[in-house]
């Protein structure tokens, strides 16, 4: 569960987040809205790499911006981006690996959570492939594979679906609607494809120029006539 209040970031005169409160507790929650309307700076926010002007965001009951990046990384916090960060002279084994060794020990041992991690993703036949033979789809669901082990309680994921054709859109969100019941991770999901969101995330929150302007069903959000109008484009 995520519990936003009053948060406000402020940039000089622009305030790309402005006085935003929501309750987030889908396992997989849409985030949505035009350019500008705040999404990233969400989730900057929630990385640690932004600091509000004011407000609070809990999860499950912890004070999240009371934690340090490296933290909230301890805490179970995860992120994938648009540009994924590959290391192109490591194997995909390696990439994910590097990122097991610097989790809090704990569970299971950091190359049995690689094995897991790459086998979910499906990337197992490719675990001593390295990064720069990787097609695009490959490095996107490597990026999701390195966010799946030291024991994630959120993912962050921005637009993991940016480039990719509608066969490996699908795959992609196979991949992403098991994690919550597979590795016990929220997912707090940006993504343009509405019909990715559509079929992937049960609640979703809409923003437009920092505030929130429907927060719900997936469905029932994606046909209010304001979100359309704002979002969409239809009147």
């Amino acid at each position: 569960m995520i519990r936003i209040r009053d948060v406000t970031v402020q940039f000089g005169a622009v305030r790309p987040l402005e006085a935003l409160t929501a309750d987030l507790a889908a396992p997989i929650v849409g985030l949505i809205g035009p350019n500008g309307a705040g999404k990233t700076t969400l989730l900057n926010v929630l990385s640690g790499f932004v600091r509000p002007r004011q407000g609070t965001i809990d999860i499950d009951g912890t004070n999240l911006l009371a934690l340090s990046p490296t933290r909230r990384v301890a805490f179970g916090l995860r992120r994938t981006f648009q540009t994924e960060q590959i290391a192109d002279d490591l194997t995909a084994w390696d990439n994910v690996l590097a990122i097991a060794d610097h989790m809090p020990r704990g569970g299971a041992a950091p190359e049995e959570q690689v094995e897991r991690a790459l086998h979910y993703v499906g990337l197992g036949s490719v675990a001593q492939t390295l990064g720069a033979a990787l097609n695009l789809f490959e490095r996107r669901l490597l990026e999701i594979a390195k966010a799946l082990v030291g024991r994630p309680r959120l993912i962050l994921m921005d637009e993991p679906a940016a480039g990719l054709n509608e066969a490996e859109s699908m795959l992609l969100k196979q991949r992403i609607v098991g994690i919550p019941s597979t590795f016990g991770a929220q997912i707090l999901l940006i993504d343009h494809d509405v019909d990715l969101i559509a079929v992937t995330c049960t609640e979703t929150l809409v923003l437009d120029f920092g505030k929130r302007l429907a927060l719900g069903p997936t469905r029932a959000v994606l046909d209010e006539p304001v979100v359309r109008e704002a979002y969409l484009g239809n009147a």
